[in-house]
């Protein structure tokens, strides 16, 4: 939300500091970092299904259902394409998010000792449906026998990637684009537990086990693995090319037969196999003359990512019916790839 207090007055491009402007009235809600806080993250990534027109526009005309107002009558044009050129260009010190960060934002906002273990309602639990709704940024719990609605709820701001269910269907979680990861149960109607695991998130995997929740960011680079019973960190793991090219994450999906987690980068031509199998070997980044003799140092774990070099970056990508082969879009050339 921009919080605005000067009037309009006739302004020059060569008299508009962007900067300024965004820290007088913006930082308060967006984060000083442009982070966000009450408001969403303002990076190109966060924007970028708005872009330039339609950044100018909400800035100008506000946003529905949000605490976003409307400034056009506050503010000049030129004003605000100077504050819209400015979120809209990659800072020059890329943002982190840190282990330290990610652990101080995870709120529990209903313990267990607190949840009834049955439904609470007389539908068929795992024949219900859960409706997102990105106009106002709320989720409705539909019967699905019924074709009703028994329960609606805020979520965050913009989900993206999908909700994704536990095994046996109880537990549900969400990832907004600002990072956040939220727990619902769908026994209780609660929101139990969330996180911001990142600044802008691609999406995140739930483990055929139920054990683990993956998220894969686009800011900063980094897959994180949390806890699905609390979402605690397990881990934090950098993605880079293994020379120091950092990447995004372009989707993490998880394989169940194989008990691992798959996940394609945006910037670099690989694909990670990460697993969660308790038995798993150890993951050797490079040659090994004969890893049973102990020659070689396997990468730290857990989940240690095994990497697969590629000819093209691979955007997206799904699995064939045995999760033998991945079968994906390359970048460049109107390809397929299958790996």
């Amino acid at each position: 939300m921009l919080m605005l207090v000067m009037g309009i007055n006739a302004v020059s491009a060569a008299d508009i500091d962007a900067g300024k402007l965004y820290v007088e009235h913006c930082a308060s809600c967006h984060g000083a970092d442009r982070t966000g806080a009450m408001g969403p993250a303002l990076f190109p990534e966060s924007l970028e299904r708005l872009k330039q027109k339609g950044t100018v526009k909400t800035i100008s005309e506000g946003r529905a259902a949000t605490q976003m107002p409307a400034f056009a009558d506050k503010l000049q044009p030129e004003q605000i394409q100077a504050l819209v050129d400015y979120i809209l260009t990659v800072p020059a010190e890329i943002p982190r998010w840190e282990l330290a960060q990610i652990e101080a934002s995870r709120v529990i906002h209903v313990p267990p000792e607190q949840l009834q273990d049955k439904p609470v309602y007389t539908a068929d639990p795992l024949n219900l449906f859960l409706i997102v709704e990105h106009g106002d940024h709320h989720a409705t719990v539909l019967d699905g026998d019924k074709l009703i609605p028994i329960h609606r709820f805020a979520t965050r701001y913009a989900l993206h990637g999908g909700p994704k269910f536990s095994p046996n269907g109880r537990y549900v979680y969400l990832a907004s684009r600002d990072g956040w990861v939220s727990k619902f149960d769908m026994y209780n109607l609660k929101t139990v537990a969330e996180i911001r695991a990142g600044i802008n998130t691609r999406n995140l995997a739930v483990s055929g086990d139920g054990k683990v929740v993956m998220v894969g960011n686009y800011l900063p680079n980094t897959l994180v693995a949390l806890s699905a019973d609390d979402l605690s960190v397990l881990r934090v793991i950098p993605v880079d090319d293994g020379k120091g090219k950092p990447s995004r994450v372009s989707a993490v999906y998880t394989a169940p037969p194989r008990q691992s987690f798959i996940a394609a980068l945006k910037d670099i031509p690989q694909i990670w196999e990460l697993s969660y199998d308790p038995h798993a070997g150890p993951v050797y980044d490079g040659l090994v003359h004969d890893f049973r003799m102990g020659e070689g140092i396997a990468v730290p774990g857990p989940f240690p990512p095994q990497r697969t070099r590629l000819d093209n970056v691979l955007d997206d990508f799904t699995f064939d019916q045995g999760y033998i082969n991945v079968i994906g879009a390359a970048r460049e050339g109107g390809e397929g790839q299958v790996v």
